[in-house]
């Protein structure tokens, strides 16, 4: 992991400080914070799984007092955005679990239970981390969400406000954290998916509401982007971020409806899409697999919208 920088902008994917009271844990792949207020912690996204390892390191590393961290907070719901949150449930039972009220039926649910428990032993046996993974206990039985939160609340962590905003499109359970003091944006993949220089856009759930809610986070005065995905963005590639994930979801909208309209089928554009995103993707971004459920899930709500396909 290495901090990019730029002329106008720096991307911070190293586990340490993005600010003195934001702290980044985890790997390039998958990115988790530490959100220090004065007296209190919160802990914002849930990671996947196979990071737990390298979170314990960092925590000791970086001096981080466990007992200070007294909310875990889900942005969304997916395998790779929760994974690492029975293990720390379990190390801090005092930490709050916070999430929406979608999020938590889902998480209780068996079918998605049974279906992250799934995705998160094939990526331990693709990182090679059964050994670790059996003496860590990391095994996912669902997560009791103890918080809900909705759009429009507004949480404490010490000094700091927490700012809660309804984000669903990327999947019907997302929201984001805004905190005004940092000028910071935690929208998870809300805000689509940092793909080298570009943005995958993760409009999954509904297309429409994904587009609609990328214009209301590009509204807040951001100064500090956190996505889930490859580090946090500071400056200038802060401020842009949302401007080209609201350009890229136009483009890729576009991309996809001629295929539709193409193919009239969009089982039949899943496998034209995914090879394009798989073209150009970073080696450690989303399977092939993953991809093509993420195109399946946009293409079938985009098929929907218009006629004759």
């Amino acid at each position: 992991m290495s901090v990019q920088r730029k002329e106008c902008d720096v991307v911070i994917n190293k586990p340490g400080n993005v600010t003195d009271r934001i702290i980044l844990l985890g790997r390039n792949e998958s990115s988790v914070y530490i959100l220090k207020g004065k007296d209190e912690y919160a802990l914002l996204g849930g990671g996947m799984v196979h990071i737990v390892p390298e979170m314990l390191d960092q925590l000791k590393e970086l001096k981080i007092e466990p007992e200070k961290i007294k909310r875990i907070i889900i942005l969304h719901s997916h395998f790779d955005h929760c994974g690492v949150v029975p293990f720390f449930k379990k190390r801090w039972p005092w930490a709050t679990i916070t999430a929406s009220a979608k999020a938590k039926e889902l998480l209780s649910s068996p079918k998605v239970i049974k279906a992250i428990e799934s995705m998160n032993q094939s990526l331990i046996e693709k990182q090679g981390r059964q050994k670790e993974a059996e003496e860590l206990g990391l095994s996912f039985s669902g997560i009791a969400v103890e918080e809900v939160i909705k759009g429009g609340d507004t949480l404490s962590c010490g000094e700091l406000t927490l700012e809660v905003i309804d984000v669903p499109g990327h999947s019907s359970c997302s929201v984001a954290i805004y905190v005004p003091e940092e000028k910071a944006m935690f929208a998870s993949d809300a805000g689509g998916i940092p793909f080298g220089d570009e943005v995958f856009t993760a409009g999954n759930s509904n297309f429409d509401q994904y587009q609609e809610n990328l214009n209301k986070m590009a509204a807040y005065d951001i100064e500090i982007y956190l996505p889930e995905h490859y580090g946090a963005r500071i400056g200038e590639d802060a401020r842009n971020f949302l401007k080209k994930s609201i350009i890229a979801a136009k483009e890729t909208r576009k991309i996809l409806e001629e295929s539709l309209q193409r193919t009239k089928d969009w089982k039949k554009s899943v496998g034209e899409m995914t090879d394009k995103v798989m073209e150009k993707a970073p080696a450690d971004f989303l399977s092939r697999d993953i991809i093509s459920i993420v195109m399946g899930q946009m293409l079938k709500y985009l098929s929907k919208q218009m006629p004759n396909t």
